[in-house]
């Protein structure tokens, strides 16, 4: 952000901007000030203002002390951050620059500039919260995580790896499998790791066995994908292993951290807005048979599952009376709405996925002649899994009651994918789900909801 400058250095024919009397003292007034700074402490009447002393505008007694005694020590302050008092009560976070001015006449003045950093605190703030937030996930998490960097060293593991080797977090991080496990069972990893970092593909639910501290050996369900720098580069892995001894039922043990974040996410929709809750799992249902149907395997079906699941997560920004209007909505309501797809791109894009699930819920309104939004892709630029989706969703919206108006019925809603069939919706997908109604219970039973 381009630093905005609330108060000038002072001259030598004239007293500046922003001074304070050089005592070094909170109790002592404002000499002058500029328009900007009344500004951004909301006065409207600068003779009010200056019946104020620079320690009152401080919040916290800690930041003034701390404020002056670097000012009596330094004879300057750079940057310093602190939350400032405006005129009706609220808080306005600063950084302040101030230096010690001596004049030729021998006059001493306080000269500051103060930086508006209110939104840059608001974001920090907020990104400390999902860091601590995905820090007590990380660590709360059944499952051993770790990372390694390229050269397959630990870099990082969560507690749970912790407390599984008996060892200190120190005795573990900078060492590899051959550290911990016996050779022909370290070779394997060694070898998994490798494949990961050189093709970039992940492995998932790969099922193992795991010699323990305890000398016991269990089975365990391991997930490696490729972790990426800024630009693009394979930067290490990072794993997940889960202990699957006690389990009988193999689909329990393809439950991982991921799908339980989500779902944290998808009960955060459903408490919100039960219509759009209701919808998500409804249309992942629906594409997940049809991915079923076209012959997909367990990763391409949970990717699947999935996106339906969250490709409507961005209107959890949305204004309810917006989502839920009975009537027609302007055009800048329509944009608004349109907004969720880059919203829940934006919400996900960062979570490293063994598949491009971010992507595929960006592309869930694309269609093929390129009238969609937001990006107006056209043809093979839609992921195969982004057109499932696209078409479950217009099916799903059609068959079930919307806000505005009732539902319009199965013949309705295929008059409309059929009338785009090969157009806006793939043929293929169409002709699936034409065959899988009517066929299967379960949607059957989901579309007479």
């Amino acid at each position: 952000m381009k630093a905005e400058v609330y108060l000038t250095k002072v001259s030598a024919d004239k007293v500046g901007l922003g001074l304070f009397n050089y005592e070094l003292l909170p109790d002592k007034k404002f000499i002058d000030v500029n328009l900007t700074l009344l500004n951004m402490l909301e006065y409207v009447c600068e003779v009010d203002f200056f019946k104020k002393r620079l320690g009152d505008l401080f919040v916290n007694s800690s930041d003034k002390n701390a404020f002056f005694e670097i000012l009596l020590r330094n004879g300057q302050v750079k940057f310093f951050e602190a939350a400032l008092k405006k005129s009706n009560g609220s808080v306005l976070w600063v950084a302040i620059n101030a230096s010690y001015i001596l004049c030729e006449d021998g006059t001493e003045y306080l000269e500051g500039v103060f930086q508006n950093i209110s939104h840059q605190k608001e974001i920090y703030e907020r990104m400390a919260l999902e860091k601590n937030f995905l820090q007590g996930l990380f660590d709360n998490i059944p499952d051993a995580v770790y990372f390694k960097d390229v050269n397959n060293r630990i870099v990082k593991v969560n507690k749970f790896y912790i407390e599984g080797t008996g060892l200190k977090e120190e005795e573990i991080v900078g060492k590899t499998d051959f550290d911990f496990f016996p050779y022909e069972q370290a070779k394997v990893m060694f070898k998994d790791d490798k494949y990961v970092l050189e093709t970039g593909k992940p492995i998932i639910g790969k099922i193992e066995k795991t010699l323990l501290s305890s000398g016991l050996w269990n089975k365990v369900i391991t997930t490696k994908i490729p972790m990426y720098d800024k630009n693009g580069e394979i930067i290490g892995t990072m794993g997940t292993t889960r202990d699957m001894t006690a389990y009988a039922n193999i689909e329990e043990q393809r439950l991982n951290m991921v799908i339980n974040t989500l779902d944290v996410l998808g009960k955060a929709m459903e408490m919100r807005d039960p219509y759009t809750f209701s919808h998500t799992r409804h249309v992942a249902k629906i594409a997940e048979r049809i991915a079923k149907a076209l012959g997909w395997d367990d990763n391409r079906l949970l990717a699947m599952k999935l996106a339906g699941e969250l490709h409507d997560l961005g209107k959890m920004s949305i204004p309810l009376d917006i989502l839920n209007k009975p009537g027609r909505l302007s055009k800048l309501e329509s944009s608004l709405i349109q907004e969720h797809v880059k919203n829940c791109y934006d919400l996900i894009k960062d979570i490293d996925f063994p598949f491009p699930l971010a992507e595929i819920t960006y592309q869930h309104h694309e269609r093929l002649d390129g009238s969609g939004y937001p990006r107006q892709l056209k043809g093979n630029e839609i992921l195969p899994e982004a057109r499932i989706l696209a078409v479950s969703d217009v099916f799903e919206s059609m068959t079930h009651r919307r806000p505005y108006r009732e539902a319009l019925g199965i013949d309705k809603a295929f008059e409309e994918l059929i009338d785009g069939e090969g157009t806006r919706y793939d043929k293929e997908v169409v002709k699936t789900l034409r065959n899988i109604v009517g066929e299967d219970k379960e949607i059957n039973s989901l579309l007479s909801n």
